[in-house]
């Protein structure tokens, strides 16, 4: 998932508006002065709404609005095609089995195609204007550690798409000063800084923790402060603009003292009871993909149908996962726990590679779910043997075992399959951040962008 950025909103708004105007002008080319009866009669708003949610939910599975995705205009051609072609197969099942929904008989074939070449020239305009178009916020950064370059390089990365600008760099050392950091290099030091702010017109000054503890002169900024410069931790700005909290530049302080990480008794009723009834059917109408499923695995490969396996649940307890088996029986044998391969892994089995892509491998884990060893939202239950090197090697990592551990999570359609104590580290970043901002209203968006991930088969 993207940030919803101002930018990405407008885009979504905007296209909505395109597509009823594409359906208008296909009616009237098709009924000629019927059309405003036709689109915005009482049957005629839900037929038009319909087709747009439908379009638009297509758009949206080809990733036409994460802007950081789609950067090549063939690759936009490409999938805007692909995008109107799901929706006009989508829209022709539904049409078969509830006709009353069709908004006019070939009207939505003339709409479509009017809608790709319109949405094609708009993706081209909004891509020219956005270029152009100043941003929407510029940040200071006061310090040069490895948490304040990597927060830069984000940024600049998506610079288009978040509407920011990394106007340069500050330190405390003037022999910096000229020296080059990710794009902007540093241009001043502290005293600097109301100079800087006021010549570039400078929104916020971001100052890294690790470099304010005992490096940083306090009066001089709270001067600063008080003289109108906004200041800002970099934690927070980080965590703003890519959805992650940076660990490795994490004081306890800002744990204790910003927003977030609350769970109240109601939330925590309301996911349970949601996971238990969810799980409950899914048991009930799955099982007939669980009997084809454990057919597969058993006739194609020896050994049990299912596979089970230790991991750390709410607060450090250890529990028994379970799966479809899609390794050979024996696979651990020798090695012992290892990281799993994102691809080519010798140890999985044809129909167990096919599982894992559509991860119906992980259809058993409705069961954990209905005892309450898991939820379908949270953080990703780890192996026990692993959890003890990564809580040695990563500050920060037991905190994820203070909600239950899920099917799917932030961290899951946020990164891509991770394998390493490194990637263990940028999904921490994600945990914590689905941790401190806990809804319904994440649960759900992560539900929803989890059936994207698992169409497209990508993420972990």
């Amino acid at each position: 998932m993207q940030r919803l950025t101002p930018r990405t909103a407008l885009l979504v708004v905007c296209e909505a508006g395109l597509i009823v105007l594409a359906l208008a002008i296909a009616a009237y080319l098709r009924f000629g002065e019927w059309a405003p009866d036709l689109l915005f009669s009482d049957s005629g708003v839900w037929r038009t709404l319909l087709v747009v949610v439908v379009t638009q939910g297509c758009l949206y599975y080809a990733e036409l609005y994460d802007l950081y995705v789609v950067r090549d205009r063939r690759e936009l051609f490409i999938r805007l095609f692909q995008a109107m072609a799901a929706a006009s197969f989508v829209l022709a099942v539904i049409y078969y089995w509830f006709p009353d929904a069709v908004i006019g008989r070939g009207v939505f074939l003339i709409a479509a195609v009017i809608t790709l070449v319109a949405v094609t020239g708009w993706r081209l305009a909004w891509e020219f204007v956005s270029h152009r178009i100043g941003p929407r916020e510029r940040l200071l950064l006061v310090g040069t550690s490895p948490g304040a370059l990597d927060l830069a390089r984000e940024l600049h990365e998506r610079r288009h798409e978040l509407g920011v600008e990394i106007v340069g760099f500050v330190d405390t050392d003037p022999a910096k000063v000229g020296a080059p950091a990710i794009n902007p290099g540093v241009i001043g030091t502290i005293e600097d800084i109301p100079s800087i702010v006021r010549a570039r017109h400078v929104d916020r000054v971001v100052v890294s923790l690790v470099d304010a503890r005992g490096k940083l002169p306090m009066e001089k900024l709270l001067e600063m402060k008080l003289e109108g410069v906004t200041f800002d931790h970099l934690p927070s700005v980080y965590e703003e603009y890519t959805g992650k909290i940076a660990v490795e530049n994490l004081r306890p302080s800002w744990l204790i003292f910003s927003e977030g990480f609350k769970k109240s008794r109601t939330l925590a009723a309301i996911k349970r009871t949601v996971d238990v009834i969810v799980a409950g059917m899914g048991l009930v109408i799955g099982a007939p993909v669980f009997l084809a499923v454990a057919a597969a695995v058993k006739l194609t490969s020896s050994g049990p149908v299912f596979y089970h396996q230790q991991r750390v649940g709410l607060r450090g307890r250890i529990f028994w996962v379970h799966k479809f088996r899609s390794m050979r029986q024996d696979a651990e044998a020798v090695t012992g726990a290892v990281w799993a391969v994102p691809t080519g892994d010798p140890r999985v089995t044809p129909i167990g590679l096919f599982l894992r892509r559509t991860r119906l491998d992980e259809l058993p884990q409705l069961w954990n779910i209905l005892k309450g060893d898991m939820s379908f939202v949270g953080p990703r239950p780890e192996r026990p043997e692993f959890v003890s090197q990564l809580t040695e090697q990563i500050p920060y990592y037991g905190q994820r075992h203070i909600v239950r551990p899920g099917l799917t999570g932030w961290a899951q359609i946020r990164y891509t399959y991770g394998a390493s104590a490194e990637d263990a580290l940028q999904k921490l970043q994600y945990d914590l951040y689905y941790i401190k901002n806990l809804s319904i209203a994440l649960d759900l968006y992560i539900m929803f962008e989890t059936i994207k991930t698992v169409i497209l088969r990508k993420g972990a």
